[in-house]
């Protein structure tokens, strides 16, 4: 099952299958999915955690069993439904936080690499290991782990299916920080990120997206126009007065 809490401006998704370490079944992607399409739209909600319960496991990956039944086009559909949820996270108009609690192993890793940041608990382990079952990383692993860690850190990591602690994942990138319960550092950060203005966040996060694909002076045109453009907005206007006033700002994403 898929639990979400609301905690002011911050919704924390937590993937709740501890008898099988998080592991992602149909149902539970799906609901997935679902709970992910709503946070996206709801506008109370200006930053997004993503968990799981327990403390042995973010998500342990995709359900096995079920996987090895499949035909071919039965496992396209799986891998798309995979695919929606990944690009939910990465591309909602506002931040996501994995705060990975344990194993983040082949789904689980690539559920995390779409968020905009990832935090680690100490026990965490991270992985694309579908190349020992004979098959592929089918929910973004082989895009969006180069993206975030070079692409020769991870043609290692998912040819060898290597799996790689908490500490090695801050070395290569694969995550922004160390913490201890990684949930706290996930909330402070998710907090702070409510605080800010949602036009700018959105934007940011647009732009962000299109840095590694796409022409290169096209983005930086398009970051112009955007820069430009958000003048007009409420918010722009809150923070450079503020600053002027020397007080906090109060931003309504308007």
């Amino acid at each position: 099952m898929i639990r979400v809490d609301r905690e002011d401006a911050v919704g924390v998704v937590t993937v709740d299958r501890q008898d099988a370490l998080n592991a992602l079944d149909v149902a539970t992607l799906t609901e997935l999915r679902d709970r992910l399409r709503e946070l996206a739209q709801d506008e109370g909600v200006r930053a997004v955690i993503l968990t799981g319960a327990g403390e042995k496991a973010f998500v342990a990956g995709a359900d096995i069993k079920y996987m090895s039944g499949l035909d071919v086009a039965q496992a396209k559909e799986w891998g798309a439904l995979g695919h929606e949820a990944g690009r939910l996270l990465e591309t909602m108009p506002k931040p996501t936080i994995a705060a990975v609690n344990g194993f983040a192993l082949g789904g689980g890793c690539e559920l995390a690499l779409a968020c905009d940041i990832r935090y680690a608990a100490t026990s965490a382990k991270l992985g694309q290991p579908e190349v020992n079952l004979g098959i592929i990383p089918g929910w973004g692993g082989t895009q969006r782990l180069a993206r975030v860690c070079g692409l020769g850190v991870a043609k290692e990591l998912i040819f060898t299916g290597r799996v790689v602690d908490a500490d090695e994942a801050l070395r290569i990138g694969l995550v922004n920080a160390v913490h201890d319960p990684v949930l706290d550092k996930a909330r402070e950060t998710a907090a702070l990120l409510a605080s800010k203005s949602p036009i700018a966040l959105r934007l940011m996060k647009d732009l962000a997206n299109r840095a590694l694909g796409g022409d290169h002076a096209a983005n930086l045109e398009a970051e112009g126009d955007a820069f430009g453009e958000l003048f007009s907005s409420e918010d722009a206007k809150e923070g450079l007065s503020a600053f002027v006033e020397k007080r906090e700002p109060v931003f309504k994403g308007t």
